[in-house]
């Protein structure tokens, strides 16, 4: 069931640790990424960084990270890229991700003058635990104790990060109906408790339509490609091309599509072949 929601993507378990609970105030002092990319090949990052700032004892108490363990260490200035490439595009997990772990990034992108990486999709295992009603309470060592997932070095970017995602399909394997759709519509769902028709102005939804590549991220309506995955969803390539030009070369390129076939099928649809 996971296997197929998630196939054709990279999939990233996502978890920061940082100096404190401010956005606007506080910085990231370790940051984990593991899982695997869309061939099915395993990424492992996980990087003390140096906040540039003095790490409260109450917040190295919870994680164990001190400011002698942070100096001579790298700033997030100089792992933006690597942390961009890999969380733009991909299926993040993550336990509180959206009102936490993600606005943190966000905020760190922005103090570099930068923008941050969007994600294809956010699966957040706190969200989900509540929109399956599962028993309270709802903090991720909690919920890891009662599903039999071992969370021994809580607190660490990395084990928080392998927990999520581990948790992420320990709840859909109890409960598979609500996964048997795609990913869109489950993040949908998870987030609002409904999913959203993309019929609209297409007529059919793009789960009727017919697929231009084997992943089916790229879906053919009357001559039409329209884009099945990812913030664009619903959006015809042309109207992409036309107001955001920069995604347009991302999703031709490798890291996007990663077909040439595919990719040179929608330059030459947008008139650049």
């Amino acid at each position: 069931m996971i296997g197929d929601l998630l196939d054709g993507y990279r999939v990233l378990a996502f978890d920061l640790e940082t100096t404190g609970i401010s956005t606007r105030r506080d910085r990231i002092v370790q940051i984990a990424l593991v899982g695997a990319d869309e061939n099915g090949e395993q990424i492992h990052y996980d990087e003390i960084v140096n906040p540039g700032i003095p790490i409260p004892f109450e917040a190295s108490n919870v994680h164990g990270i001190f400011d002698a363990d942070v100096r001579g260490k790298e700033k997030f200035k100089d792992i933006l890229s690597t942390v961009h490439e890999l969380i733009d595009g991909a299926v993040i997990i993550g336990h509180n991700v959206l009102k936490f772990d993600l606005p943190f990034i966000e905020q760190e992108y922005f103090r570099c003058g930068e923008l941050p990486p969007k994600p294809a999709f956010v699966i957040d295992t706190l969200l989900l635990a509540r929109r399956l009603k599962v028993g309270r309470p709802h903090n991720l060592g909690s919920l890891c104790s009662r599903h039999g997932i071992d969370l021994t070095n809580a607190h660490t970017a990395g084990a928080d990060a392998a927990a999520s995602m581990l948790l992420f399909a320990q709840l859909a394997k109890q409960q598979p109906k609500a996964f048997r759709r795609p990913i869109a519509d489950v993040e949908q769902w998870i987030i609002h408790g409904g999913v959203k028709s993309d019929a609209s102005e297409l007529g059919r939804g793009l789960q009727d339509l017919d697929s231009l590549d084997e992943n089916g991220k790229i879906k053919i309506d009357e001559g039409e490609f329209v884009i099945a995955f990812g913030r664009y969803r619903g959006t015809t390539v042309r109207s992409l091309y036309a107001n955001d030009v920069g995604y347009f070369n991302w999703l031709v390129s490798d890291k996007g599509l990663g077909c040439s076939q595919t990719a040179s099928r929608l330059r030459e649809h947008v008139g650049l072949d």
